[in-house]
């Protein structure tokens, strides 16, 4: 990921970089990963997104 400084605006920067990662999905990762989470917690959390996902493109589908 690459973000460009303009005019030695590095206050800029760091927030368009923040916003692209935070996009990018790495902050919820990294919270995910600072504890164990069991297996079927995983799995049941991973089926959750999934749903949340397909109703998201069906919603998209009807409008």
């Amino acid at each position: 990921m690459e973000v460009k400084v303009f005019d030695n605006d590095v206050e800029k920067a760091l927030k368009i970089l923040k916003n692209k990662l935070s996009k990018s999905g790495l902050f919820k990762e990294l919270k995910l990963r600072r504890a164990y989470e069991k297996p079927s917690v995983r799995k049941k959390r991973k089926a959750i997104e999934a749903r949340r996902r397909m109703a998201k493109v069906q919603r998209r589908k009807s409008s």
